[in-house]
């Protein structure tokens, strides 16, 4: 009688390929890492600099919402109507209690 044995596997033996969408997300997530480090080592950048940078970081942020929001709204008025209103009126109800 011929006995086999299996090797343990283990995950980094696992080969997905380099195609795979999950090589694809640990490149990406290489990069930013590595971007992460890359400003770490930067000199500390002084606060008023920094709050600067943040503000323009949030309004950008906010800019990119608003224009979302308002191409949802132009492509379909109606649901957007019907979203507004129905939040309206829960608020109502709420704050009538």
């Amino acid at each position: 009688m011929t006995e086999t044995h299996a090797a343990d596997t283990y995950v980094e033996d696992i080969d997905d390929g380099l195609d795979a969408p999950s090589a694809e997300l640990e490149r990406e997530a290489d990069a930013i890492l590595a971007e992460a480090d890359a400003a770490a080592e930067a000199a500390p950048r002084p606060l008023r600099q920094a709050v600067r940078e943040d503000a323009r970081m949030a309004g950008d942020w906010g800019r990119t919402r608003a224009q979302r929001l308002r191409g949802s709204v132009e492509s379909d008025p109606v649901r957007a109507s019907l979203y507004a209103l129905g939040i309206g009126v829960v608020i109502g109800l709420l704050a009538a209690r």
